[in-house]
């Protein structure tokens, strides 16, 4: 089977991302060949709907199971309708979330679930150095949907004074 563990950078020693639309790296797993390949998300900075494009993309790339931290609501309706279950999984390393999976010790995200942002993946117990770079994470997608926002709002005005 082939998964996609969302994770920090590539390889099977990276640490798993704690997001799945914005994260650094998809790192794509035969489970039982255990081949892999690591490749950059074409959506982390995307000025808006990544998850749906970072959906999109690894459906796209054959992925028939995504292992993430947390799945936005739209990203989730983007692989439930392609069939393709989400698995969550606390901060760890790669080649553990796959092995997690593998033994069946990772909890599959309902489609019908509420949105992942509100209900990060082992939040009790989870180290404080994900907490804090999950914070981080969306901190800066705020700060950029401050500025898309500030933009729409300026071209508004604009718009507004031409009358």
């Amino acid at each position: 089977m082939k998964v996609v563990v969302c994770s920090e950078g590539p390889g099977l020693d990276a640490p798993t991302s704690p997001v799945f639309g914005r994260c650094p790296m998809y790192v794509f797993v035969d489970t039982d060949t255990m081949n892999v390949v690591s490749i950059s998300n074409p959506a982390q900075n995307a000025p808006g709907g990544a998850g749906i494009e970072a959906a999109q993309f690894v459906v796209s790339e054959g992925a028939q199971a995504i292992i993430a931290g947390n799945v936005g609501p739209n990203a989730c309706t983007v692989l439930s309708g392609a069939g393709v279950p989400a698995y969550l999984v606390g901060q760890s390393m790669v080649a553990q979330a796959v092995e997690d999976f593998r033994l069946g010790r990772l909890s599959q995200l309902s489609p019908s679930a509420p949105s992942r942002h509100s209900q990060t993946a082992a939040t009790s117990g989870r180290p404080r150095q994900a907490r804090d770079r999950e914070l981080t994470a969306l901190a800066a997608e705020v700060a950029e949907l401050r500025k898309r926002l500030a933009a729409i709002m300026t071209r508004i005005n604009e718009l507004d004074r031409e009358d």
